[in-house]
């Protein structure tokens, strides 16, 4: 299983990015995605997280009306729409991959990407 992320980069304070995370070696439509952070001398954090049906999703306190994450099962990628970037929202984003999960903002998935680096300027 291989979680490939993208799209990360240097952006003003106000600014938009969009990551993306292409998945290859599994089923994709069958997993559970989601996307967590860490930020330099910080634990990780949950970010977002979307049901394998697409039909559910689960935002963290902190990025919730700006940040929307979505997923396109014919093209195994999951993405994430980041808007109204804070200088705090800066971190390397990963996205992770698991069947079936209970509690979805639990650092615990089976799968996980490289991580892309966002910094946001103020």
């Amino acid at each position: 299983v291989q979680l490939q992320a993208s799209g990360g980069g240097l952006v003003q304070a106000g600014g938009s990015l969009r990551l993306s995370c292409a998945a290859c070696g599994l089923t994709f439509s069958s997993y559970d995605m989601a996307w967590f952070r860490q930020a330099p001398g910080k634990e990780r954090e949950f970010v977002a997280a979307i049901r394998r049906s697409a039909g559910s999703t689960r935002y963290a306190d902190s990025v919730k009306g700006r940040f929307t994450i979505s997923r396109d099962n014919a093209k195994n990628t999951v993405y994430l729409q980041m808007n109204s970037l804070k200088p705090e929202d800066t971190a390397t984003y990963s996205c992770a991959a698991d069947l079936s999960r209970v509690v979805v903002t639990s650092a615990t998935y089976r799968y996980w990407g490289q991580g892309t680096l966002v910094t946001v300027s103020s």
